[in-house]
C-alpha cells in the first residue's frame, strides 16, 4: 500500500481537468499589448500597431494564442529590408531565417511625396520637369515588435499561466 495514494491521485485528477483557455488568454493579450507597445512611436500612422490582434485557438486538449498583423509590410518592419536591413537588425528571432536583398532600389516617384522621402531620407530622382521620377533607398533598419514582446515577456507569460493553475487547483 502506498502511503498518500488517495490524495495523490485526487491532485492528478484535478491537474488534468486543469482549463488553460483563460490563462493563455490573458497571456497572449499581455504580449498583444507588449507588441502593441513596441511599434507605437516607430510607426508615423499608426496603422501597423493597430492592426496587432491576439487569438486563441483549440485544437483537442492543446490550447494556442497567436499575436499577429495582418498587414503585408508588417515582415519588412520586422526583419527590415536591403542592405540596411542586413546590416541593422538586432533584436529580430534568432530562429528566424531571412534573406535580404543586396541592392538598392527606386521607389516609384508618385509613392509618396517628396517631403515624406526627403523626411525619410531618401534620395531623389528628378524627371526632366523636375518632378519625382523617383526615390532611392537602400532599405530600412529592422524594427522588431513581435518578437520581442514574447522575449522580452515570457516570465510574465509563465506567472499568468502558473497563476490561472493555481486558481483552478
Amino acid at each position: 500500500m502506498i502511503v498518500g495514494y488517495k490524495k495523490l491521485e485526487s491532485k492528478l485528477d484535478k491537474i488534468s481537468k486543469v482549463d488553460l483557455r483563460k490563462g493563455v488568454g490573458k497571456a497572449i493579450q499581455h504580449i498583444q499589448g507588449a507588441a502593441k507597445g513596441n511599434c507605437a512611436f516607430k510607426q508615423a500612422t499608426g496603422e501597423l500597431r493597430e492592426s496587432i490582434y491576439s487569438s486563441l485557438e483549440e485544437d483537442g486538449d492543446a490550447v494556442r494564442g497567436t499575436c499577429y498583423t495582418n498587414k503585408e509590410y508588417a515582415p519588412y518592419v520586422e526583419f527590415g529590408t536591403g542592405p540596411v536591413g542586413q546590416a541593422n537588425h538586432e533584436g529580430i528571432s534568432p530562429d528566424t531565417t531571412y534573406a535580404w536583398g543586396q541592392t538598392g532600389w527606386m521607389i516609384p516617384g508618385d509613392a509618396m511625396s517628396r517631403e515624406k522621402a526627403e523626411r525619410y531620407g531618401l534620395g531623389v530622382v528628378e524627371g526632366k520637369d523636375e518632378k519625382p521620377k523617383g526615390y532611392l533607398t537602400n532599405g530600412q533598419a529592422a524594427q522588431p515588435f513581435l518578437y520581442p514582446a514574447l522575449k522580452d515577456h515570457e516570465d510574465e507569460v509563465a506567472d499568468i499561466l502558473a497563476d490561472q493553475i493555481r486558481r483552478q487547483l
